[in-house]
């Protein structure tokens, strides 16, 4: 087994490492406050207590109102249930508007809906990975339950517009949901007096646990559950909760709030100098998308003249933890979706790495990350270099 101490970690939007103050806050339930939240007893109130502080720290990093706020086991199930319910509500509206980089959470799951009788419209990025609002306006019908576009991409970084899409479906009479699992704790979010109906958080992409994460549900929006059982969540989400990560959870926002300046000056410097020295020392390297507004901890590079796959077991080998896009897609041996959407060449998508980074990252792992991604891609180009001819004599 690897010991954590032995990797340079560079996925930090993949997972991230728990934050010992959110391992402290989890462990007295995981052990001694083990009662069901739900009975009726002193020492279960104590725990459903416990579950509301969460709710308001989690409010608290959105700008919301805490009953805003239901708890799910992870950012897919919020995604799911939020196109689950704005398709439900009304049988004359069941079609859909995403994007073509959503992730699979929201991309799959569309898929599977058109296949329950739901149409949906994919609209297209740029090569920067932008999007166009006025082709947006276009794809929406009389029909359109909702449009549900992300508020960073996971693997390019770049933001959209999401306060202008907002305003858009509300003027239009449409839902609007937004992926916001990879820009939660990255930048700031203020959900008061916001347009917007629905939003996918994850804790463990906030340096808390994974299997936890939760769904805001505009007060004024209409919703209609997925799971049915007990009357958990306000009767929105049925089943016992997951207390020990939902408190975990709560810690890891209350903290992200804290440390949202250093995630976008100090974590943004430690990205900057990664990515301007691969591209000083890298010939050919290429950053995907729009350099301006984007995420301060991501990067994607693309290395021409190199296989991803063959970087990444390489990488690994030296101990640096990296990948090819998003997590949910690693043992796919086709290249990024995202990638694809933006129209870069063949040979750009599948030389492309992802960096991310977080507030562990140090300055050191920096300058030991940019040697080793520099040595193994001039290695991995002088392999696959054509022989050179023999000479004539």
């Amino acid at each position: 087994m690897i010991e954590p101490d032995e990797i340079i970690f560079f996925d930090n939007n993949a997972t991230t490492q728990l934050d010992p103050r959110v391992v402290e806050e989890m462990l007295p339930f995981l052990s001694r406050y083990f009662g069901n939240p739900s009975s009726g007893y002193r020492f279960a109130s104590q725990v459903r207590d416990a579950i509301e502080l969460a709710r308001s720290r989690v409010a608290g990093l959105l700008q919301c109102e805490p009953e805003e706020i239901i708890f799910t086991s992870g950012g897919t199930e919020s995604n799911n249930a939020a196109l689950n319910s704005a398709t439900q509500l009304d049988p004359a509206r069941r079609h859909i508007v995403t994007t073509s980089v959503e992730h699979s959470a929201v991309r799959k799951h569309c898929a599977h809906l058109a296949g329950c009788g739901c149409s949906v419209s994919t609209v297209d990025v740029n090569g920067q990975g932008e999007l166009d609002l006025g082709v947006l306006q276009a794809a929406l019908r009389p029909d359109t339950a909702i449009i549900s576009a992300m508020w960073a991409n996971n693997e390019t970084g770049v933001i959209f517009p999401v306060a202008e899409i907002a305003r858009m479906a509300r003027a239009e009479g449409v839902f609007f949901h937004t992926d916001a699992i990879q820009a939660a704790g990255k930048v700031e979010i203020d959900l008061r007096d916001s347009p917007i109906n629905f939003l996918s958080i994850s804790g463990h992409k906030l340096h808390g646990p994974k299997g936890v994460g939760a769904l805001y549900i505009n007060r004024r929006s209409a919703f209609r559950p997925s799971f049915f059982g007990g009357s958990h969540e306000n009767d929105r989400r049925a089943g016992t909760e997951n207390v020990a990560g939902i408190v975990g959870f709560g810690k890891a926002a209350e903290l992200a709030s804290e440390g949202l300046r250093l995630e976008q000056e100090e974590v943004r410097g430690l990205r900057d100098r990664f990515e301007s020295a691969m591209l000083k020392a890298i010939p050919g390297a290429a950053v995907n998308g729009a350099r301006t507004v984007r995420l301060p901890n991501t990067t994607s590079i693309s290395f021409p003249g190199v296989d991803a796959g063959a970087a990444l077991l390489l990488l690994d080998q030296r101990g640096v933890c990296c990948s090819a896009g998003s997590a949910c897609r690693t043992a796919s041996l086709e290249s990024s979706h995202v990638l694809r959407a933006m129209r870069l060449s063949d040979e750009a998508a599948r030389g492309s790495l992802r960096f991310s980074f977080g507030r562990y990252n140090t300055g050191q792992e920096i300058e030991r990350g940019i040697q080793i991604v520099a040595e193994t891609i001039a290695k991995l180009r002088r392999l696959s270099a054509p022989p050179a001819a023999a000479s004539v004599v």
